[in-house]
C-alpha cells in the first residue's frame, strides 16, 4: 500500500511536465544564446530551405532556432502555457500533438514555402497547441475540453490573426500549418481513445479511401 499523500502524488505527476517543458524551453534558450554570441546567427541555416533536401533537417531543427533573444521571449510564455494545458491529461497527449505539428507544419512549409527563405521558430508549435487545445472540445464533446477551450480562446483568441497574412518576414503560413497540425492531431487523440470516436468518423466517411549558401537563401522567416 502507498503511504505517499495526495499532494505528494500531484508534486509527483508535475514532474515529468515540468522536466519536458523546461528541458524544451531550456534548450531553445542556450542555443540561442550560443547562436547569437559566439555563431553570429549561423545556427539560422539548420532552418526549413523550402524544396533542398538538405532543407528537410529543418523540419526537427525549426522550432529550436530563432532570430533573436527577443524573437526566443516572445514564444517562451505562450509555449509554456499552452504546452502545460496540453500536458494536463498526459504526457502522451504533448508527445503526439508536438510531433504530429512538427511534422505536418515541417513538410507543408518544405513543399511549398519561399525557396530563397529559411524559416525557423517555435510559434509554429504554440498554433499547433492553440490549435489542438480548440478543436479537441469539438472532437471530444467532453465538458472539461469545452471548459478548457473557451478559457485559451478568451486569453489567446487573438492568435487567430496570426493565420492570416500581416508583417514581412514573418510567417503566416507556418502559423497556419501549425494550427492545422494540432488539429489533426486533436482528431487522431480522440479517434484512437477507446470508447470514444471524433465526431467527422460517422458511417458516410469509413469506406473513403548540400549547406544552403549565404547568396541562395537571402531571408529568414521568423515563426
Amino acid at each position: 500500500m502507498s503511504n505517499q499523500t495526495p499532494g505528494r502524488v500531484i508534486t509527483n505527476k508535475l514532474i515529468t511536465p515540468a522536466i519536458i517543458l523546461g528541458g524544451f524551453v531550456a534548450l531553445i534558450w542556450l542555443l540561442e544564446i550560443i547562436d547569437t554570441l559566439l555563431l553570429n546567427q549561423s545556427l539560422n541555416r539548420l532552418g526549413i530551405w523550402p524544396r533542398h533536401l538538405i532543407g528537410l533537417r529543418g523540419i526537427l531543427f525549426m522550432p529550436f532556432l530563432h532570430g533573436d533573444l527577443g524573437h526566443v521571449a516572445a514564444n517562451t510564455f505562450p509555449f509554456l502555457f499552452l504546452g502545460a494545458i496540453v500536458m494536463l491529461r498526459s504526457v502522451r497527449d504533448f508527445v503526439i500533438v508536438t510531433l504530429t505539428t512538427m511534422l505536418f507544419s515541417g513538410i507543408v512549409l518544405w513543399l511549398f514555402g519561399n525557396e530563397r527563405a529559411i524559416y525557423i521558430g517555435a510559434s509554429g508549435l504554440v498554433f499547433g497547441y492553440f490549435g489542438f487545445l480548440l478543436l479537441r472540445s469539438y472532437f471530444d464533446r467532453s465538458v472539461q475540453s469545452i471548459a478548457i477551450a473557451l478559457v485559451i480562446f478568451l486569453l489567446y483568441g487573438g492568435l487567430i490573426f496570426g493565420l492570416f497574412p500581416q508583417q514581412p518576414g514573418v510567417s503566416w503560413g507556418a502559423h497556419l500549418s501549425g494550427f492545422v497540425g494540432g488539429a489533426l492531431a486533436a482528431w487522431f487523440i480522440a479517434r484512437s481513445r477507446p470508447g470514444r470516436s471524433p465526431i467527422i468518423d460517422a458511417p458516410d466517411f469509413q469506406h473513403l479511401p548540400t549547406e544552403p549558401e549565404d547568396n541562395v537563401a537571402d531571408q529568414i522567416h521568423i515563426l
